[in-house]
């Protein structure tokens, strides 16, 4: 008689398989189309090949790949500690913003959810056709957690309300302020001049200059997106996760911003 046991499955087995695999979904996510997934894959082989060479006793390469493999939680957290605080950071960001939507529909309903995000977000699109136009580069970071100590090491306190005209004179050629980022936060203009680190990842299109790399290296080791203004062509870029949206038309960066801000 064939052994049928496994399929004698708990509830609790279920839920554990399905917490697993979202667990995976949201790892993959956030690795996908990065330089984390090559080094993902080369980790894998790595480990394949030590159980190739352990299989076939050859003493010497088993012993320096064991060396690998023996360190392999200490080197992931190492290799892997932006993706990791990325993760922490998005399971913690979808609760807290979750509880606040509910909250906040409960309270006021969705028609106020919907013109208090369009009174926020209609100073932005403003000022971002005005600078399209004009061919001014920008750098807008929307940061939902503010953390001071992150980026008080540049840029100058600013802490005002969202203004178009603010944002075109913070962006202005001649502005001292206008080489660096901008950050919003609590619906607010914090910073202004903010030194950003700079994407390391070698897979970007050339054609992305020091704006772009910086939008993508603080969503790649944060929560926050980045809205990118060329000062080259105009084209509008949007980065969350370290993805970048190239060629964003206004109407489509009033949904992202809707969604996201």
């Amino acid at each position: 008689m064939p052994d049928f046991s496994f399929l004698n499955l708990r509830f609790l087995d279920i839920v554990d398989i399905v917490l697993v695999a979202i667990i995976l979904y949201y790892i993959y996510s956030l690795i996908r189309e990065t330089i984390a997934l090559n080094i993902v894959l080369g980790l894998v082989i790595l480990y394949l090949a030590y159980l190739v060479v352990k299989q076939v006793h050859m003493r010497l390469l088993t012993e320096i790949l064991g060396g690998f493999v023996s360190v392999g939680f200490i080197a992931l957290i190492v290799v892997f500690q932006q993706e990791i605080r990325r993760f922490l950071l998005l399971i913690g960001r979808n609760a807290f913003s979750q509880k606040n939507k509910a909250w906040w529909s409960f309270l006021f309903g969705k028609t106020e959810i919907a013109k208090n995000s369009h009174f926020q977000i209609n100073p932005i699109i403003d000022a971002c056709k005005s600078m399209k136009k004009s061919r001014t580069g920008a750098l807008i970071v929307f940061a939902e957690y503010f953390d001071e100590q992150f980026y008080q090491n540049s840029g100058e306190l600013i802490d005002a309300k969202i203004s178009k005209r603010l944002l075109e004179s913070i962006f202005q050629k001649n502005s001292p302020l206008h080489d660096g980022a901008v950050i919003i936060s609590d619906n607010k203009i914090k910073r202004a001049s903010c030194i950003l680190p700079l994407s390391d990842n070698n897979q970007l299109p050339v054609q992305f200059g020091l704006r772009h790399r910086a939008g993508i290296g603080i969503s790649e080791m944060s929560d926050a997106c980045a809205l990118i203004i060329s000062e080259e062509t105009g084209e509008i870029a949007y980065v969350k996760q370290g993805k970048v949206e190239t060629n964003v038309s206004f109407s489509e960066l009033e949904k992202i911003l809707a969604r996201d801000f």
